[in-house]
């Protein structure tokens, strides 16, 4: 279906949608294309609103919120760092929800029963199998339904193609889902009493928490139970949010704290007829929002109607089945609060609404989040909104909808629901900040990526790539201070690399005016990084030209602005490189003193290998421990020249060590091989002699065809003692010349070594057993 968008206009006149023109576009979730983004304060101001929407702090972030958040920190940074805007960044804390309530109830019921009845090992494990078998006929169904709804769905009509889509997308998780629940009912049919308490909760933790809620959560009263749980994830998330380096919103709203609005909210949208109170609880009144003029399921229609999207299921309570809880009415076990429904609490969407419209008013620059929340969340969140400023002929509460693509893992996307999910901190012990910074900026922020090996080999490439790059033109420009002795006339080499500048400079541009395409930037940047690496090596010749450092300051500096305003260096233009390394003055003269350190350890060696007359190849051995362990440990890379010369570079030092260790082992690796290959040869040896040695004497070796022999050993008589005589005297001669050619090596080696050559062999090959065993 052709779905509706009302473009800003400022003047009378709409934007420049043409890219020639500068205009910046981006893809709007609204009608999921590329348009032109101008601001609702009119298309020369430079003050823009934002709203995202912030975590539902249950457990902890995975890497797939990580996903959501660096993709649009990447986002802001360029409106701000590279088109100037100033934004007021919004971003809710959802500390009241379905979610959290359950999580923190059924926490709380799990550690009273493990204190309890779960002390009995025997009681446990028939209260988990129990628990997990009602739980996989529960997701057995929730499979059928979700199959069913594949089935039913109409692919005549171009609603029902997309529609289709997202059904086997939910059919195959909740496939996932129930395999899963039947490999845990197959692990604990396997346990027994003596099985730990660990690994029966491993299996059937969760099916038995839901089972234990059902049964008691109407005993958990105490509120504070369910906001320290939500606070302990809130800090979480925020730590986790400074790890990453993402900027702070500039209002963080919690709904907690946000009540009094979102009651007085949702009264304005009961008060315009546009939703209804049912015994305590309100629902927002679908049909008559459709009634009044307005699109409900902007964002995603082919979902309306759903069956696996509908909420609260049949209560009977509702007038139609898509209609959704903006209040719900108290019940046991949950946190409430008075209303002039009775006391209850918020729905999910209403709460991003409410504190939305009362920080930033009746109309919102850019909503993002998610692509999963598309519907219902966001969907829902713009009919709460156009609901609540119906009086003021609001149709569109929201300009630009952003949504970033899915992370996905094994084919699936990443979900704390399928199990499927990688922390934050799990991610940060394999990845630096940036790296996962770059892995995101590497994606384009509006399309699903992968969480596999190609994405992180290409992180760390790229990302080696601009250290090497920013290390080399630093080389240059250290080497070049005296500019008065340098030559500045340029050559083709010079006019070339500058054009390859433009030409950066240009696709930098237009990649970011092309919805913020950061993976385009950055095979931008690529590309002047060949180009330099390629006028490095031309002025690296024996034609007596060298680098012009001007030149090359000049592309390391849009390098620097290129990574600086996506977040991936502390360092603006005037600052080149990635690293933020001796920015303080107690961590310069930190490294000054450890690199003075090395210098006099490195010079007592030196001398005292000069008053030993040592062997030259100690020198080298001492410079190599100079490079390769002193300076690796300060952070400095030294790199030999095919001149002769060296040249030093700042890096990390845990980087260095790594690639010092990859190399000490590939090393080790070839020495082994080689000491392999030799103990192999030698006991190949050792088997070929011992074989010869234990050979009869040449007499003994044939005497089953002759009967005698002369003074020489040569067969004088056959089997039957009759006289060799014409071709058997031949015959004879070359069968003895054949048997004394088998011995001749071992005969060689006696004559040469003695005859206890074998016995020291046999030594040597333990020797090198010893040493491969000890590698």
């Amino acid at each position: 279906m052709e779905r509706a968008w009302i473009a800003p206009v400022s003047g009378g006149k709409e934007a420049d949608g043409s890219p020639q023109g500068g205009q910046l576009m981006l893809l709007n979730s609204l009608i999921d294309k590329k348009v032109p983004f101008v601001p609702a304060s009119g298309k020369d101001s430079k003050n823009i609103t934002w709203y995202t929407c912030g975590p539902t702090v249950y457990d902890s972030a995975h890497v797939g919120h990580a996903r959501n958040y660096l993709a649009f920190d990447i986002v802001r940074r360029v409106l701000e760092d590279y088109f100037g805007y100033s934004i007021l960044y919004v971003m809710n804390i959802t500390d009241v929800e379905d979610k959290i309530i359950l999580r923190a109830r059924r926490k709380y019921l799990m550690a009273e029963y493990l204190a309890q009845e779960g002390s009995d090992p025997e009681r446990l494990l028939k209260d988990a199998a129990e628990a997990l078998a009602v739980a996989e006929q529960k997701q057995l169904a929730k499979l059928k339904n979700a199959e069913e709804e594949v089935e039913r769905c109409d692919v005549t009509t171009p609603d029902g193609k997309k529609r289709i889509e997202n059904l086997k997308e939910a059919a195959e998780q909740e496939g996932l889902l129930y395999r899963k629940m039947s490999d845990a009912v197959d692990r604990l049919k396997e346990m027994d009493v003596s099985t730990s308490r660990d690994e029966i909760l491993d299996a059937a933790g969760d099916a038995l928490a839901a089972r234990l809620d059902e049964e008691r959560k109407a005993t958990v009263s105490d509120p504070e139970i369910f906001r320290a749980h939500a606070a302990r994830f809130e800090q979480e998330f925020t730590d986790d949010m400074q790890s990453l380096n993402i900027r702070p919103p500039t209002v963080m709203t919690r709904v907690s704290e946000y009540i009094p609005e979102i009651v007085s909210y949702i009264s304005t949208i009961v008060d315009n007829n546009l939703a209804y109170e049912s015994n305590g609880s309100v629902y927002f009144d679908t049909q008559a929002f459709r009634a009044s003029g307005h699109t409900y399921g902007k964002l995603n229609p082919w979902a309306v109607g759903s069956a696996l999207n509908a909420e609260g299921g049949d209560t009977g309570e509702k007038r139609h089945q898509c209609d959704f809880a903006l209040w719900k009415a108290a019940k046991p076990g949950e946190p409430t609060w008075e209303s002039p429904w009775g006391r209850g609490r918020p729905g999910w969407h209403i709460e991003c609404s409410a504190m939305a419209s009362a920080i930033i008013g009746d109309v919102v620059d850019i909503h993002s989040g998610g692509e999963d929340l598309r519907f219902p969340h966001h969907d829902n969140e713009l009919a709460q909104a156009e609901a609540f400023y119906h009086c003021q002929g609001c149709n569109q509460w929201v300009n630009y909808f952003l949504h970033s693509g899915h992370l996905g893992i094994e084919g699936l996307k990443m979900s704390k629901s399928l199990k499927n999910f990688i922390t934050i901190r799990e991610a940060l012990t394999t990845f630096t900040p940036r790296q996962l910074r770059l892995m995101m900026a590497l994606n384009p922020w509006d399309r699903r990526m992968a969480y596999g090996v190609q994405v992180q080999e290409e992180v760390k490439s790229r990302e080696a790539q601009l250290k090497n790059f920013f290390s080399n033109v630093e080389v240059v420009i250290r080497k070049s201070t005296n500019s008065v002795n340098h030559p500045q006339k340029w050559f083709e080499e010079e006019m070339t690399l500058s054009e390859a500048y433009k030409s950066a400079a240009a696709s930098i541009h237009t990649s970011f005016l092309d919805s913020i395409n950061t993976r385009g930037a950055l095979d931008a940047v690529s590309e002047l990084i060949k180009a330099t690496n390629v006028y490095l090596s031309a002025r690296s010749g024996s034609d007596g030209q060298i680098p012009q450092p001007m030149l090359l300051r000049q592309c390391a500096a849009l390098v620097t602005r290129t990574l600086s305003v996506m977040g991936l260096t502390p360092y603006t233009s005037d600052q080149l490189g990635m690293d933020n390394v001796g920015s303080g003055d107690s961590e310069a003269s930190k490294r000054t003193d450890s690199i003075l350190d090395a210098l006099s350890e490195f010079r007592d060696k030196v001398r005292n290998l000069a008053k030993s007359k040592s062997n030259p190849a100690e020198y080298l051995t001492c410079c190599d421990c100079l490079r390769d362990d002193a300076l690796v440990e300060i952070g400095v890379r030294l790199e030999d020249k095919a001149d002769g010369t060296s040249v030093w570079k700042i890096d990390d030092p845990a980087t260095l060590r790594k690639e010092r260790d990859e190399k000490i082992a590939a090393q080790a690796a070839i020495e082994k091989k080689k000491l392999n290959n030799k103990w192999e040869n030698l006991k190949r040896e050792i088997e070929k002699f011992a074989k010869i040695e234990s050979l009869p004497s040449l007499q003994e070796s044939l005497s089953a065809k002759y009967a005698k022999f002369d003074a020489d050993g040569f067969p004088t008589h056959n089997a039957e003692g009759q006289p060799l005589e014409g071709k058997a005297i031949d015959k004879a001669k070359k069968e003895v010349e054949k048997a004394k050619k088998v011995r001749i090596p071992y005969e060689k080696k006696v004559a040469e070594l003695g005859p206890n050559f074998l016995n020291d062999m046999k030594s040597q090959l333990s020797d090198l057993q010893a040493k491969l065993q000890s590698m």
